[in-house]
């Protein structure tokens, strides 16, 4: 009997844990549909509690991108890659490009070569900051879910990948926008597929 009563102890404790490191957060996929993103239905579907991108091959970039601008947050949320040859990537802070498919702003990177390193997309067009590849041959699970993990507040931005820091960037131009919406990117280029969900996210002051 004392046994099973440790037991209950040890799985409220555990349970205690996990809503602490959650608390604050709140869903940005609803997990049922698109509301609060908009893209083009035929490339984003939701199905079994994911969003899927999806495309037989394009020659532009296309993002679902959030109605809502952000400011300072931390976002969380899980990425599969089903071919680990692909490039994909979350915009934030980021703006669409007026009359163009592309998106300007910062990205977390995903794809062979690219994942946890900082990109700036359609604006200094160059890797602001690079994940070390032994960094990421130790922690990315190819094929397989991966939880990833964005925080800007104010010039600070950190990315981080199945609980291992990736990139610890501040940035050095005033000009640079700290408001903006979040993407999820199909990329250009052969067919492609690529699974998000559990998105969320906390605001920080």
């Amino acid at each position: 009997m004392r046994q099973i009563w440790i037991g209950m102890v040890l799985m409220c404790l555990a349970t205690s844990m996990v809503h602490a490191a959650e608390e604050g957060f709140t869903p940005l996929f609803n997990g049922k549909d698109l509301t609060g993103w908009e893209g083009r239905e035929d490339l984003w579907k939701v199905a079994n509690g994911m969003i899927t991108g999806s495309s037989p091959g394009l020659k532009q970039n296309h993002f679902l991108v959030t109605k809502e601008d952000f400011g300072n947050f931390e976002m969380r949320f899980e990425v599969r890659l089903q071919n680990p040859k692909e490039n994909s990537g979350v915009q934030f802070r980021s703006q669409r490009l007026e009359n163009s498919t592309e998106m300007t702003g910062y990205q977390a990177d995903i794809g062979p070569g690219y994942w946890g390193s900082l990109y700036d997309e359609s604006r200094r067009n160059k890797i602001l900051a690079a994940a070390k590849p032994e960094v990421i041959k130790q922690t990315l699970k190819e094929k397989e879910w991966n939880d990833y993990v964005i925080r800007a507040e104010g010039k600070h931005i950190t990315l981080s990948i199945n609980g291992v820091t990736t990139i610890d960037y501040t940035e050095p131009d005033g000009a640079i926008p700290q408001k903006g919406k979040f993407g999820l990117q199909v990329h250009a280029g052969g067919p492609f597929q690529i699974d998000f969900r559990n998105i969320r996210i906390k605001t920080l002051k």
